[in-house]
């Protein structure tokens, strides 16, 4: 059952076939760099696509637009501190602002910092500061109702062969976004806590889907069984020494984010480096309106009716596509679901992108936009070849999950038919790739 209803509406085009086999074809068969209005249906993130509510409407009318102590900024001050347990943040405009600021305080040359897998831009925040990123994900079975923990021996051992000196911060993402949405338990997140404590390591949880995780967290983990989301959000966070986040996610705006930050000293210094990067440190990059917005969201996330909600429309859409013999990763995440490309299509060798031929294809064929996270997104890494299909929080319906899945059948009715790509352009940064690179079908 949907916990809200529609008040705006917005018509949306699918372009006849032609239209779209042009399209692709003028993107380099990159959809990054389709327009949106060719779009009928969009996967390509949930990353600041959402529907906001009434609420949070409302509240953005009071912005205020202060370059210096907005009465807006306290507002989310307070809405971190009471949702997510902290009471020093520093906004920046997204995650990944976010990540420059604290990831530029922490890391250095030479530094490894492990996680539990890390996301594209999280690497290249590492990579960019001279450090080296390690994944050490836990070795899981398919019936495991954590599949996204970390591996707390895999950073004892990376501690022992680099040396504990050279670990400075030890990441963990929430739902773990590379491994399929997959959540962790808080008893693993206690695990790191005390792995980390060995090393002296700073504790960070990317906590961009941190609502989600905490409502897996109370229909699998026993201990949590009839806790509210909002507890279990605030208890899972309680362990970390700083906080990266994504308002675009479980803040449910359409911009912005923020560091969290325990200890003074370095929050002090990612408070210089945000101001550096981002603004000032009472609005970070953002109107007064943006942190209304998240202010409000915050709260929104951790209701259960919302997070149910949320959380039960990704599930429907990963039943419609098994019933449509699409192979998805399972069980299906808490923003999106995983489809395993190479399964899908057999034929089309790891080197030549079986993903970005799916994801090309669902284009092709039904105006769907979903995004490959497998060679192509993740160069030279031992990872499955998988395509995202991402929900936008709040936005579409049964009718758009049905189309998805009747896209998939006909592009499986021609997957004999389907050649490779190879890419043609790439810029410098190979970890950033797939956000522009071109590509062409292999002859």
């Amino acid at each position: 059952m949907r916990a809200y209803r529609a008040k705006v509406v917005e018509p949306i085009h699918l372009p006849d076939r032609d239209e779209r086999e042009a399209n692709i074809e003028e993107a380099g068969y990159n959809v990054f760099n389709l327009d949106s209005e060719d779009v009928f249906i969009d996967l390509l993130t949930d990353s600041g696509t959402g529907t906001m509510s009434d609420e949070q409407w409302a509240a953005m009318m009071r912005g205020d637009e202060a370059y210096a102590g907005s009465d807006s900024f306290k507002r989310l001050q307070e809405s971190v501190a009471d949702v997510m347990g902290f009471e020093n943040i520093v906004p920046a405009h997204q995650g990944r602002g976010a990540e420059n600021v604290l990831y530029g305080v922490l890391v250095s040359e030479g530094d490894y910092v492990p996680n539990n897998t890390h996301f594209d831009t999280t690497r290249a925040h590492v990579v960019n500061n001279g450090g080296q990123p390690v994944d050490c994900p836990v070795d899981v079975a398919p019936d495991d109702p954590f599949q996204g923990n970390l591996d707390p021996e895999k950073v004892r051992e990376l501690a022992d062969e680099v040396g504990a000196e050279n670990i400075p911060a030890l990441v963990v993402t929430i739902t773990n976004n590379s491994m399929a949405g997959q959540p962790v338990s808080v008893q693993n997140l206690r695990d790191a806590r005390e792995v980390a404590d060995e090393i002296d390591a700073t504790f960070v949880i990317d906590a961009c889907r941190f609502a989600e995780n905490a409502y897996f967290v109370q229909q699998r983990e026993a201990e949590f069984e009839g806790s509210s989301v909002a507890a279990i959000a605030r208890e899972e966070l309680s362990y970390a020494d700083a906080i990266v986040m994504s308002g675009k996610k479980d803040a449910l705006s359409n911009i912005g984010g923020f560091v969290g930050v325990r200890d003074d000293e370095l929050f002090e210094h990612a408070k210089q480096r945000g101001i550096l990067y981002e603004g000032f440190s009472t609005y970070g990059g953002l109107s007064g309106r943006d942190l209304e917005a998240m202010a409000v969201g915050l709260r929104e996330a951790v209701t259960q009716p919302y997070i149910e909600s949320r959380v039960e429309q990704v599930s429907e859409l990963g039943d419609l596509l098994l019933d449509a013999d699409v192979p998805i990763y399972a069980p299906t995440g808490g923003h999106a679901v995983y489809v395993k490309a190479e399964e899908f299509l057999p034929n089309i060798p790891r080197e030549q992108f079986p993903g970005q031929v799916l994801v090309g294809e669902l284009y092709r064929e039904g105006g769907v936009r979903a995004v490959e996270l497998g060679e192509f997104a993740f160069p030279g890494e031992d990872r499955p070849q998988l395509v995202r299909l991402c929900l936008p929080r709040r936005t579409y319906f049964r009718e758009h999950l049905e189309h998805i899945a009747e896209t998939f059948e006909k592009v499986g009715e021609r997957r004999d038919e389907l050649s490779g790509l190879e890419i043609v352009w790439e810029p410098p940064m190979e970890e950033l790739r797939h956000f522009s690179a071109k590509l062409e079908p292999v002859e």
